[in-house]
């Protein structure tokens, strides 16, 4: 057998061997950006890809939004003539982007957050290509988002690659996909079918037959089956190849801890030779979500436990890059999240992958927020980024749903256009469920998704903590065959800004968000979500500290402050902590108002939150008595400082042959 598996191998390696290989070539370098107002360019500068122009003005109300132009020179890289084309492809350009090569218009693309891709084979010199880009970030009453609560940074900011691809190959050009799409239309534990669509570009009628090879490796690298069997049909101007693949007794992804993964490997196929190949990471799964027992993943309950992410960053806006990407995954690995919503449009590839890896349960939403414009052209804006977005990550296996709309409202008739992007999802994908987030009841397009979620802040915006149940069985009827979920929570919160007494909510606007209140806030909110099993999943408002142009609150300008880490990613706030002694296994144990250093009253509760089944407290050497509360929450109360400084130590002991965890702070009391 392992002979056979052997020869089969090495057979797989001498026929790709004979396609045209596949070469990207990065354009990082050779760019130059000017802002561009009226008929005045001002002054080229040299940058690099990504870039964006608010990287120092994002937190500012005025930011710059108007337009700009790049320009890249660049040698044509080596291409096989009669045999090779080339393709420019970007990956986001924030909004609207309008791109030459040479003095010829190659197109337009209309959307901040979407790739779309150009041929320039026709186009190309060898030497001293000039490529330029007209971009805007200014608002267009035609193009999502129209409103939103975060910046919409301007400029190049995800890659920018030359592909160099066979003359007839997987197309990079249905909506700038991979050409290939892998639904899961049938999966269990005891088999896994699969249909498969290859589009093809530059197929000629008279060419004759083509053909797809589908080899499928295990997670542990040996071939599990191999598919040839295709069949063909023109579809505009692609060719359409359609295959089905059974695995059978797949080895299932099974989120965070088993995110087990396929490699796919597609070879085209002419006259006996193999033209083109692309390889494909994908886990096979299934999951449905029960609307009284919440969410499941491959039969078992898989209480879904996230957080939201944007992707700014503090000085880079979203100009980020592989670096960047890694840290959030990192940091939300560390919390002990099992899924995330990428709010509030379509993130990076790169990061969609990270979650295929990491095992990470992901939303996916499109920038249909607020409200929308009742015209044809925005209701096109709105299906070609829904479209965008579905083709682009349909074989990310993380992906469990596409999001069509945040917080609608106001007049119009919006359902009418939900109803059509609720279509189209289907259409597109209907392996994948729909799904919306609102935060006003009664509205029509609230009904119109397969699962629902809702936007709510008791604790913050209204109510105290607690009142997170009241939110809860409010839109939950248990005659009604509805899921819900809570797609935001949570509260601002500056690391520097701290009070031991609070009991209400700060005004939110205002420039006083203690963190200590933040961390009630979570507690309150996350006791009530827990003892409702029919909420499919919950999500913290937010992740990370994201930057707001428009606002004015808390201790910065233009953030807005309710992450669970700072907008540096440098600081975890207290409120990380409340959700990494709930949610992750590794021990841990940590003692919130850490930073509240100086104290000005005696008598203080010390408070610590730890996974660990047993913890202990000293304060200046000696041990004082705890109290263990509900969710990884431990008290010590009304204990007396002395005048000067305070050494504070928190000790968990783990189950694992009683080993001892420690915290540690210093608290200074001024007399």
């Amino acid at each position: 057998m392992y002979l056979r598996i052997y020869i089969a191998f090495l057979s797989f390696i001498l026929t790709a061997a004979v396609g045209a290989a596949r070469t990207s070539v990065p354009l990082v370098n050779g760019w130059s950006f000017a802002k561009v107002e009226g008929e005045k360019t001002y002054q080229w500068e040299n940058v690099a890809i990504p870039h964006t122009w608010n990287d120092a003005d994002g937190t500012t109300p005025n930011y710059y939004r108007g337009k700009a132009a790049y320009r890249c020179r660049f040698d044509a890289p080596p291409v096989q003539l009669h045999t090779q084309r080339t393709f420019v492809r970007f990956e986001a350009v924030s909004q609207d982007a309008t791109v030459w090569l040479n003095g010829k218009r190659l197109g337009r693309h209309q959307g901040a957050f979407t790739a779309f891709c150009y041929e320039i084979t026709h186009v190309l010199k060898e030497k001293n290509n000039e490529l330029v880009v007209k971009v805007t970030n200014a608002a267009d009453s035609l193009v999502m988002p129209l409103e939103g609560d975060f910046t919409i940074f301007g400029g190049i900011y995800r890659p920018v690659a030359l592909l160099i691809l066979p003359n007839v190959c997987f197309t990079p050009q249905d909506f700038a996909s991979c050409g290939i799409y892998v639904s899961q239309s049938k999966v269990n534990n005891e088999i896994a079918h699969l249909n498969i669509i290859a589009k093809v570009d530059g197929a000629k009628d008279s060419d004759g037959p083509y053909g797809l090879r589908t080899t499928v490796f295990a997670p542990e690298g040996h071939i599990v089956v191999t598919a040839t069997n295709s069949n063909s049909v023109k579809d505009g101007s692609f060719l359409t190849l359609n295959q089905s693949v059974d695995i059978s007794n797949p080895q299932l992804w099974g989120g965070v801890g088993n995110p087990a993964m396929h490699r796919f490997f597609f070879e085209l196929i002419h006259n006996g030779q193999v033209i083109d190949t692309l390889s494909q990471n994908i886990g096979v799964r299934y999951f449905e979500v029960n609307p009284h027992q919440g969410f499941f993943l491959n039969g078992k309950e898989f209480p879904l436990r996230g957080v939201n992410r944007h992707q700014d960053r503090d000085g880079m806006g979203w100009a980020i890059t592989h670096r960047e990407h890694c840290q959030d995954m990192e940091l939300i690995k560390e919390i002990g999240a099992n899924c995330i919503r990428l709010a509030h449009y379509p993130h990076s590839d790169e990061f969609y992958t990270l979650c295929d890896e990491a095992g990470m349960l992901v939303w996916a939403e499109i920038p249909y927020i607020g409200h929308g414009t009742r015209h044809y052209a925005f209701d096109a804006n709105a299906r070609q980024q829904l479209t965008e977005l579905i083709r682009q990550n349909y074989n990310h296996c993380s992906i469990f749903c596409w999001s069509l709309f945040n917080e609608l409202g106001g007049s119009g008739r919006p359902h009418e256009l939900v109803e059509q992007l609720n279509e189209l999802a289907h259409r597109e994908d209907p392996t994948r469920l729909t799904v919306a987030a609102a935060n006003n009841d009664g509205r029509p397009e609230n009904d119109m998704t397969d699962i629902m979620a809702y936007n709510t802040y008791p604790g913050w915006y209204w109510a105290d903590p607690g009142t997170m149940q009241w939110a809860i069985d409010w839109k939950y009827d248990p005659n009604k065959n509805r899921a819900i979920g809570i797609s935001e929570y949570g509260a601002g919160a500056s690391i520097n800004q701290h009070d031991q007494h609070i009991v209400k909510a700060p005004k939110t606007d205002g420039s006083w968000h203690p963190e200590e209140w933040q961390a009630l806030v979570h507690e309150g909110n996350y006791r009530e979500i827990r003892k409702r099993p029919y909420v499919w999943g919950s999500f913290v408002w937010n992740m990370f500290d994201f930057a707001s142009a428009s606002r004015h609150e808390g201790d910065r300008q233009g953030i807005n402050d309710k992450g669970l880490v700072t907008y540096d990613r440098q600081t975890r706030k207290d409120a990380f902590y409340f959700y990494q002694a709930n949610w992750s296994k590794k021990p841990m144990i940590h003692i919130t108002s850490k930073r509240h250093t100086t104290r000005n009253e005696a008598l203080t509760d010390i408070k610590v939150y730890s996974n660990c089944p047993e913890v202990s407290i000293e304060v200046n050497g000696k041990y004082v008595h705890v109290e263990r509360l509900e969710h990884c929450i431990f008290v010590a109360h009304d204990v007396k400082l002395t005048s000067g400084e305070n050494q504070i130590e928190a000790f968990g002991i783990t189950t694992d042959n009683d080993v001892a965890i420690t915290d540690k702070c210093s608290w200074t009391l001024n007399n």
